[in-house]
């Protein structure tokens, strides 16, 4: 089996970066074939290694004389590719049971929730099949949804024992009533047991995981919870080492660096003390995006201690801003959102935006994180629960993060015992219990199936907006998902209005049942509050989108991509944060703050151009991270609008 390596963290801590780099070194130093894969749906191996990637595994031109393949997954064709395959198997299997074909085949042809995870276990899979690779390296979605990769194998066995449950009902139904029929077992299902089984061993007993992380304590925390919740999931998975990333190894006479370079030692010793006995690989901050053929030196650097000359090239050149300081905008809309990719400061421009409101107009703020790994508790310094409680002591200042396993475990319970009672009734004054079928339903109801993130963060923005806090009110504030799966969650109430239909339809079939009926009510209520929500989403006047990125090269290009997603879904965005930038006055002589403030001049400059019509905030870079009430009303006291 070939050796399987995965590269986890944080948003935003350099994930893509370091893989790439790795996958090079081992290519070329160790002259090893190597695949590797990006399972973020969010890609960025294109942009880092100025190559077109195809939806197969494609050779890199960079390593002319080396085995190295790229493999941007695309979810939905893997998803389909697979599906295709199985379908008429997995029809005649669903069809014993329950539920007809007409019932489940337009479900099948749908989009399915939870889609880019599953297809990260297949493209693994197949992966491994292959037999290709030494050497099979996986750059990973920010670590919320990587957490749900981890636990796919689990959630697909759990399937399975509902399949093979739903093939079995003539021989169950026989047993239980006194017959001898036999069945035989399913080869679908035994066949895809393998697979799982495969790669259920590959993730969580082999793999090799390599936690990215960088000096800031926000990723460091975030970094901690990750590996506890880690390593809950299996007794044998566990970190086989660290890379601290954008460190600053020297403290020269500048005050951004002096900052950072004091962070660096407080993280090594952090990592240090948190995970002993781990090999740390220190990464330094180069300045200057590391992309196409710097990679190689990059890697040599991080994994083999070479020094490597960062000031080699030019930055591009790039004129001054022109910039007018402005107010930090007011929430005036029933919904805002904030979307970004990871690590770019999407919660922290989210809290702001809620504390300036608190402290500029008489207006109530209930801001949510509908992230997986949300660290809304970081900023304001105090536990956020699922449910919304006040934050710094404002009693209309009220924060909560999503807990997606929570939420649906209740909405569980309920449906559970409402199935319980269709399933055991009187009819007629005939005792009807409907045992398969209650077992069926029992069993799916065990599992928690992947895209649930998305599902209920619709459902949690529904809830937040039809509970209005006392007027006068702000509305809601919606602290996004990194840019993958917050476009998921947006594409969302279209996909539950194309499954209430299909369900209805099927429903309309069984009208008869009482059960029937009562589910058809509650999908048709579902399905007017999702149109509802769908026209809040759409006007413009209703419900404002911002966007937040960083001023450099791979944030850039995401956000171009966000945006023009955003447009298709025909949702416009009100404006654009570039966060963390480098005043002239901040800079000084400082050689390697001057060569990141041209990149990000330039980036700017091309900013600037392209979004003509949409207002660019500029976000002064501050030498320390945003927690409590002080430094948040620092930071929303400078904002500058680009002229």
């Amino acid at each position: 089996m070939p050796q399987l390596t995965l590269f986890i963290g944080k948003g935003g801590v350099g994930k893509t970066t370091v893989s790439a780099a790795y996958a090079l070194h081992r290519s070329v130093r160790h002259k090893a074939s190597v695949l590797l894969l990006s399972t973020d749906p969010a890609h960025s191996l294109s942009d880092i290694f100025g190559q077109p990637l195809g939806a197969q595994p494609r050779k890199l031109r960079l390593a002319a004389k080396a085995r190295l393949d790229v493999w941007q997954v695309n979810a939905e064709k893997q998803f389909r590719a697979f599906l295709n395959r199985h379908k008429e198997n997995l029809l005649s299997i669903l069809e014993a049971s329950i539920f007809s074909r007409a019932d489940i085949e337009p479900l099948l042809e749908t989009t399915m929730p939870g889609m880019s995870e599953m297809a990260a276990l297949l493209a693994i899979s197949d992966a491994l099949a292959s037999a290709e690779y030494d050497e099979i390296m996986i750059d990973t979605a920010p670590i919320g949804h990587t957490l749900r990769l981890f636990a796919l194998p689990q959630y697909f066995s759990t399937f399975l024992d509902v399949l093979e449950l739903a093939s079995s009902r003539d021989r169950l139904l026989a047993e239980r009533f006194g017959g001898s029929l036999k069945a035989s077992a399913n080869p679908l299902v035994g066949q895809w047991r393998s697979m799982v089984e495969a790669v259920r061993a590959a993730l969580l007993v082999h793999a090799r995981i390599f936690l990215v992380a960088t000096p800031e304590k926000f990723a460091l925390e975030e970094s901690r919870r990750a590996v506890r919740l880690l390593r809950s999931l299996s007794p044998g998975l566990d970190l086989a080492a660290i890379i601290l990333n954008k460190a600053v190894l020297s403290s020269p006479h500048c005050t951004t660096c002096r900052a950072r370079h004091s962070a660096t030692r407080a993280a090594r010793g952090f990592l240090r003390r948190q995970f002993p006995n781990k090999q740390l690989y220190i990464s330094e901050d180069a300045g200057a995006p590391i992309m196409g053929p710097r990679l190689l030196a990059f890697g040599d650097h991080v994994f083999a201690g070479k020094r490597i000359a960062w000031n080699s090239g030019p930055p591009p050149k790039a004129p001054e801003l022109r910039l007018a300081r402005v107010n930090w905008p007011i929430l005036d809309r029933p919904l805002t959102m904030v979307l970004g990719k990871g690590g770019v400061g999407k919660t922290t421009v989210s809290a702001s935006l809620g504390f300036n409101t608190r402290l500029r107009a008489e207006a109530a703020v209930d801001i949510c994180s509908v992230d997986p790994a949300p660290s809304l508790d970081d900023i304001f310094q105090t536990d956020v629960s699922d449910q919304p409680r006040p934050v710094l002591g404002d009693s209309q200042f009220r924060a909560s993060e999503m807990d997606a396993l929570a939420v649906f475990r209740t909405w569980a319970r309920g449906i559970r015992q409402m199935i319980d009672e269709a399933t055991t009734a009187e009819v007629s004054a005939v005792h009807v219990d409907l045992w398969f079928e209650r077992q069926l339903f029992t069993q799916l109801l065990e599992s928690v199936p992947p895209g649930l993130d998305e599902i209920l963060a619709v459902l949690r923005v529904l809830d937040l907006l039809q509970k209005p806090l006392q007027k006068p009110r702000s509305g809601v504030l919606i602290d996004m998902a990194p840019t993958g799966h917050a476009l998921d969650l947006l594409r969302t109430p279209e996909r539950i209005l194309v499954w209430t239909r299909l369900l209805l339809k099927s429903l309309a079939h069984h009208r008869t049942l009482a059960l029937a009926r009562d589910a058809g009510a509650k999908i048709a209520e579902l399905g007017k509050t999702v149109r509802d929500f769908l026209d809040v989403l759409r006007n413009s006047g209703r419900t404002r989108v911002y966007a937040v990125m960083l001023p450099e090269a791979l944030p850039d290009r995401q956000t171009e991509r966000l945006i023009a997603e955003l447009a298709k879904l025909r949702i416009s965005t009100a404006a654009i944060f570039v966060n963390r930038v480098l005043f002239k006055e901040d800079v000084r002589r400082c050689r390697r703050c001057s060569r990141t403030r041209q990149w990000q001049l330039a980036t700017l400059g091309k900013l600037s151009a392209r979004y003509a019509p949409v207002p660019l905030y500029i976000v002064r870079n501050f030498a320390h991270e945003i927690a409590g009430e002080k430094a948040l009303r620092r930071f929303v006291g400078e904002l500058w609008r680009l002229a």
